[in-house]
């Protein structure tokens, strides 16, 4: 009885970025949800990476209207860093990714082997189109750095999840940021969102964001499309660079009761200073507050 013969689709780009910062860029899950999509009616609003020989990823891929979605998952077989990746999706196909460092250029060459539903020029065009837009944000990326911060909070996740976004208490542990500190909007997925303060004139300013994602008790991803300025809206323009697009991740997980709580951000470099003394002091606050509310 014969086999079908598999075929296998190559697509690959040339980047002008450094291997190290490519391999950041593809594999951290916040970068991740910034470019793996094919195109802009679609976007990626979850990534989980456990990258490591025998560990599982996890793209939660949505079209921006909500008509639809999907989970693309696998587990790598392969991880060598700054090298090759190779993994297995949940259909039983394998692909193969790898990167050729030479200085401040980078090389990304992925096979995969092709399935059955659409013809093979389809596939590879969209999966093309996935790693032009990866090239593109990398090299556009440097402005902004990915910071991460937890903090082990002994109380169920359902609490802590309920309890930093309740408007009275988002108030008091996001005082550290601003005295002001407040939120006009709705937490639903895909709401329009507002974050205020006012500084020491008392003029108002904050960020327009938009509720990516929101999985009670579990995730929520919060995009920031530009800032206020009393009472303007800037979403284009100088004044955004830097923060337009800017993501802002906060992950819940069960710890035998207890909960970890990771906040994951974009960061404009001339800011990483200020939210390396504040957030740490704003998540002591808000794991005071669940543990003794």
């Amino acid at each position: 009885m014969g086999t079908t013969e598999k075929t296998i689709i190559t697509v690959e780009s040339s980047l002008q970025v450094p291997v190290e910062r490519v391999w950041k860029l593809w594999t951290e899950p916040l970068h991740i949800m910034h470019w793996n999509n094919a195109s802009d009616d679609w976007h990626t609003t979850r990534a989980e990476n456990d990258l490591r020989d025998g560990g599982m990823f996890l793209y939660r891929m949505e079209a921006r209207d909500g008509s639809s979605g999907f989970d693309f998952t696998g587990r790598y077989s392969l991880v060598d860093p700054h090298w090759k990746i190779a993994y297995t999706l949940d259909d039983g196909r394998q692909v193969q990714v790898t990167f050729v460092g030479d200085g401040s250029k980078t090389r990304v060459h992925e096979s995969f082997e092709a399935e059955q539903t659409y013809p093979p020029e389809v596939q590879e065009e969209g999966w093309h189109a996935i790693l032009e837009n990866f090239r593109k944000y990398a090299e556009n990326s440097d402005g902004s750095e990915a910071m991460h911060f937890e903090i082990s909070v002994r109380a169920p996740v359902g609490k802590v999840y309920r309890t930093m976004l309740e408007d009275r208490v988002y108030r008091n542990w996001t005082s550290v940021f601003n005295p002001g500190s407040h939120f006009n909007g709705s937490w639903k997925k895909g709401s329009k969102m507002l974050f205020l303060g006012c500084d020491p004139e008392g003029n108002l300013g904050g960020m327009v964001s938009r509720i990516r994602e929101n999985i009670p008790d579990r995730f929520v991803s919060i995009e920031h499309l530009g800032i206020v300025q009393g009472k303007k809206e800037i979403t284009k323009g100088p004044e955004v660079e830097g923060w337009a697009g800017a993501l802002e991740n906060y992950s819940l997980t069960d710890h035998r009761g207890d909960t970890l709580l990771s906040v994951d951000l974009d960061v404009r470099k001339d800011f990483m200073s200020y939210f390396r003394d504040t957030w740490p002091r704003a998540l002591d606050r808000l794991k005071t507050i669940c543990e003794t509310g």
